[in-house]
């Protein structure tokens, strides 16, 4: 009787909710294109850390052309692009993530103070979010209030100058919007005008954004600078060149960029080129990049070194698709997921810890156009 009774207080104890455990889910949030008209635009999965899976949770409905979201420091709100692509349009809505659950549902939405905006960031206590409108070359700055929702843009400030690629840098374009690892300075990649712009940024003042001009890089002619990252250890930053095929390496001090290497990003050469998107690994021990065009669909893989944060070329990884156009690491730093926008495809890969390269999974996705993936982890 007694050894029975301990059986089942055993039982019970190790299978009760409230055994001291915390129930972790991390979520794949995937921004999309939808063919310039209202449909189910954001869509989120709930993704398994150990083997890779992708389940479906929940969409965001009746959105035009999510093009790229951003996930709040806090992980309690996502921010999106939205009618990006669009004739004088552009808005900035703002979603609740409901992390129990993996459903996100609307708050409101501001217009996004120019025409095309493609990249957001949120300022580190989650009251600035940071928008970036490449057809319109300006930067847009919004508030949010306590309940993630946005107020009217507070600040906005407009480019001016083009470059040498008549066709694609006939003006500025601010192609994405990078706080300093202090969060004290923004970068803002200008692929129309061959420039990264420099910002201190200041949080106690409604206009935080404060030119800093004798910070900005003079990127080579024709380079067309997008996407800019930043090494963990806050010593290094990368910017990959749309036109060039070229990464950038810099060093950094206080909102000073000095470069130091530019290392082509594609396997061979093209007539033209189409870098898209840049990504570290959390262990700080690699760099990826993604190629896309008509001749190259690759995820190149470098090495950094630990001492000056140079990259030396590991080899590419194939990403069976079309357009690359964005791609991911999961918090664990297991796997790499890829968005290929022309083939509407979402592929999985492996990544091996010690050598960087990438082995594919037979976890794949379909999603219409995807052109934007975030992933956040949750200890609920």
């Amino acid at each position: 009787m007694t050894i029975k009774f301990l059986l089942f207080l055993f039982l019970a104890f190790s299978i009760s909710p409230s055994h001291g455990q915390s129930h972790s889910k991390t979520y794949l949030f995937v921004g999309t294109y939808t063919e310039e008209t209202p449909d189910l635009g954001i869509y989120v999965y709930e993704f398994n850390t150990k083997y890779g899976q992708l389940k479906l949770t929940s969409n965001a409905e009746n959105i035009t052309n999510p093009s790229f979201i951003t996930i709040s420091p806090n992980g309690q709100f996502l921010y999106a692009c939205t009618d990006t692509k669009l004739p004088n349009a552009g808005s900035i809505p703002a979603f609740k993530i409901d992390s129990v659950n993996g459903k996100i549902s609307f708050l409101n939405k501001q217009p996004s103070g120019g025409e095309n905006p493609v990249y957001l960031t949120v300022y580190k206590n989650n009251k600035f979010i940071i928008n970036g409108n490449y057809t319109e070359g300006n930067v847009s700055v919004f508030t949010a209030n306590e309940d993630g929702s946005l107020n009217p843009c507070s600040q906005t400030i407009q480019f001016a100058g083009s470059s040498i690629n008549k066709i694609r840098q006939d003006k500025a374009h601010i192609h994405s919007a990078v706080f300093s690892p202090k969060n004290d300075y923004l970068f803002l990649p200008d692929l129309g005008s061959d420039k990264i712009r420099v910002f201190e940024f200041d949080s106690t003042y409604s206009k935080p954004l404060i030119p800093a001009d004798h910070f900005i890089v003079n990127c080579v002619l024709g380079s067309g600078p997008r996407h800019f990252t930043f090494h963990p250890n806050n010593k290094s930053a990368y910017c990959i060149e749309e036109l060039s095929g070229m990464i950038s390496v810099y060093s950094y001090d206080n909102g000073k960029l000095d470069s130091i290497q530019r290392i082509f990003s594609y396997s061979k050469t093209q007539d033209s080129y189409g870098s898209s998107d840049i990504h570290i690994s959390p262990d700080g021990l690699f760099l990826y990049a993604s190629n896309r065009w008509v001749e190259e669909n690759t995820i190149s893989i470098f090495s950094i070194d630990q001492n000056n944060g140079l990259l030396n070329l590991i080899g590419h990884q194939q990403t069976y698709g079309d357009h690359p156009r964005n791609f991911t690491i999961d918090p664990t730093g297991n796997f790499l997921l890829v968005a290929n926008q022309v083939t509407n495809n979402i592929v999985v890969f492996k990544r091996d810890l010690k050598t960087g390269l990438l082995t594919k999974t037979e976890n794949e996705i379909k999603v219409p156009r995807p052109s934007c993936l975030q992933m956040r982890n949750y200890s609920n």
